[in-house]
């Protein structure tokens, strides 16, 4: 059994080794911060994204972060704001939200191990593609609010869902 394998399987393994093997076996560029954290780059087709994970055992939660580099500025604030409602309202699993301090829009998502539970190299790869997927199918509708001044629903109207079936 190679080594992405045993983490990907094994119960017992540690959610950041899990999501670092993952990292190392996708060519993610990553930085194992500490013990319990760590950031990587995943590049998508409209930006790369810069995510961070978390292990909190006395939470017994993995969090994800996710951000892009938008600015937002404070005079769109209030159709950002409108925005991140309109796409939290569509999507499922995580959710977009501001950090007023450093101006970023930030996808965040919580998978909780509860009970001493263990998270599979699977949940943690749904997770990631979870996070990139909805930065993907939004950015371009935060771009065009912030850059070209839409209004939050102009801007909704381009995010797109996905598509079911094939051409």
């Amino acid at each position: 059994m190679d080594t992405l394998e045993h983490y990907l399987t094994s119960e017992d393994a540690d959610p950041i080794d899990i999501v670092e093997t993952l990292a190392a076996h996708k060519a993610w560029e990553f930085d194992r911060i500490t013990d319990n954290q760590i950031a990587m780059e995943i590049e998508g087709a409209w930006h790369t994204y810069s995510l961070s994970l978390a292990w909190s055992a006395h939470d017994e939660t993995l969090r994800l972060v996710c951000t892009f580099d938008l600015d937002v500025d404070a005079t769109r604030r209030e159709q950002v704001l409108e925005l991140i409602d309109g796409a939290n309202d569509r999507i499922w699993l995580g959710n977009f939200t501001t950090w007023s301090e450093q101006g970023l829009i930030v996808f965040r998502y919580g998978l909780n191990l509860a009970g001493g539970a263990s998270a599979s190299g699977t949940q943690i790869n749904d997770m990631i593609a979870t996070a990139v997927g909805a930065c993907e199918q939004y950015y371009p509708a935060f771009q065009l609010c912030l850059e070209d001044g839409a209004c939050a629903q102009q801007a909704l109207g381009i995010a797109m869902s996905q598509a079911y079936g094939r051409a």
